[in-house]
């Protein structure tokens, strides 16, 4: 064969090949049977004295023939609800080992389990697929494809915390000792009025002392702020040390369904109910979102797959997931904590 017809048969068969792999990589296709997560539970043993033993949950990933991305959330919810309205304990992209104190999770069954009383606890790993975006096939906006492990079922006591209660508070509450080490937290509302603190289990009571964030034993004078500082606020008390410290937590609705977005409305927590409710006028047609202490390091819009309404989930952070807002009118608004990374929203026109 003449050496240059070889050569131009050569070329021409380098030529198919790399089309041809360019063509099967264009190609995506999904497994008719997904291979769902899978969720593999520590021994889980909630006792107070193990408040700071870390406890590992382990899944697997979604696999669905390609590579794609995948969001993964550690729910858990009482036994035949169904996941309706889980805890949310984790919610990343790395779901082969997801790790709570047991305090930490001790605290979040509190939020639906009472204390001290055995429940039967469902948990499950769920996974939503992200294919592509922008296009309204399956596997975008609300099509979004869920896979979830198998439900496993849990007999736990979560048990009650050490507490502290506010006295002289305009709002009856109190923090409390997830370590039981003296070390008390929780969220209190402040104003110029005050509070001195009392402990039901030894009867002591604390009060501030004239050093600033240090306390003393049966004070009467309160922890207060000036009355333009007053709000919500992370406490944080140290019996051991006699010391508090005070951190801001404002949760407000802001967007120009407010009047603009630089026009913060604070909303008032509910620590029975773990949620954060305000009433105000909303303009139809604009939108909304939560956010932390008048700033975006921290803010809730709407969670993947959502696309907005009277109710929904939100998620943490993120770009074009305001949640709108579709007629004007009078509202009264509630923001349910699921977790620092997740939560729910209702809107109710009055």
């Amino acid at each position: 064969m003449n050496k240059k017809l070889i050569i131009l048969l050569a070329f021409i068969g380098i030529v198919g090949l790399f089309s041809s792999c360019e063509k099967d990589g264009d190609k995506v296709t999904m497994l008719d049977d997904v291979i769902e997560p899978t969720l593999t539970l520590p021994e889980i043993a909630l006792v107070r004295a193990k408040g700071a033993d870390v406890l590992t949950f382990v899944g697997t990933t979604v696999n669905p023939g390609f590579t794609a991305s995948a969001t993964y959330v550690l729910e858990a919810c009482a036994t035949g609800d169904n996941f309706a309205n889980p805890i949310t304990l984790y919610s990343g992209i790395k779901p082969e080992s997801m790790k709570i104190t047991v305090s930490d999770l001790n605290q979040a069954l509190l939020k639906k389990f009472k204390a001290d009383q055995a429940h039967s606890i469902d948990f499950r790993l769920r996974s939503t697929l992200v294919v592509d975006g922008g296009t309204g096939a399956a596997g975008t906006g609300n099509n979004l494809f869920e896979y979830s492990s198998t439900v496993i079922t849990k007999t736990l006591t979560p048990f009650g915390l050490l507490r502290l209660d506010l006295v002289g508070s305009e709002i009856p509450l109190k923090i409390v000792s997830p370590l039981s080490n003296g070390v008390f937290s929780g969220l209190v509302k402040v104003t110029e009025t005050g509070f001195t603190l009392s402990d039901p289990e030894t009867s002591k009571t604390y009060g501030v002392s004239a050093t600033a964030g240090t306390l003393v034993l049966s004070g009467s004078n309160g922890i207060t702020v000036a009355a333009d500082k007053k709000g919500w606020y992370i406490l944080t008390v140290d019996v051991n040390a006699l010391t508090y410290t005070l951190e801001p937590y404002m949760i407000a609705i802001v967007g120009d369904a407010t009047g603009s977005w630089d026009n913060d409305q604070d909303m008032e927590y509910d620590s029975e109910l773990n949620r954060w409710s305000i009433t105000l006028n909303l303009v139809g047609g604009k939108f909304i979102k939560f956010r932390r202490n008048d700033g975006w390091a921290w803010n809730m819009g709407l969670a993947d797959g959502e696309t907005g309404g009277l109710t929904g989930k939100l998620k943490q952070g993120g770009v074009g997931n305001d949640i709108p807002v579709a007629e004007s009118g009078n509202y009264t608004v509630y923001y349910t904590i699921l977790s620092d990374a997740a939560g729910s929203y209702q809107l109710i026109k009055n």
